[in-house]
Order: C-alpha cells, then structure tokens, then sequence
C-alpha cells in the first residue's frame, strides 16, 4: 500500500504539485507586520506566564524557610 508520501513525490514527478502554496496572496507590509506582532505578543505572554510561576514558586520557598 503506498503510503501519502510516496503518492506526493510522484504528483511532485508528475507535475501536479506545482500549484501547491501559490493559492496566497503575498502578504502586505502590513499583515506582516500583525504576524510578527503576534509572534511577538505570544512570546511575551509565554514569558510572563513563567515568571508568574517562577515568582509563585520562590514565594512559597521563602514561606516555608520563614518558619
């Protein structure tokens, strides 16, 4: 049974692939920009959650060291 990838590389041999990725438009200058800020946006909040968890953690540390 030939499996997806084999089925891909002989539409790729056979020229049918060609077309794959060229239904999107380019994007403009300005929804690039909204993708990297909402990288950017991801990222941050990713780093705020694990200094929450961190600030959390060492709290509690220092609670237990204070008894």
């Amino acid at each position: 049974m030939p499996s997806t990838l084999t089925n891909w590389i002989k539409a790729y041999k056979a020229g049918k692939l060609s077309e794959v990725g060229s239904t999107h438009k380019p994007l403009s200058e300005q929804e690039m920009e909204l993708v990297r800020l909402k990288r950017e946006l991801a990222e941050v909040k990713m780093e705020r959650d694990i200094l929450k968890k961190a600030a959390a953690y060492f709290a509690k540390e220092s609670q237990r060291g204070a008894r």
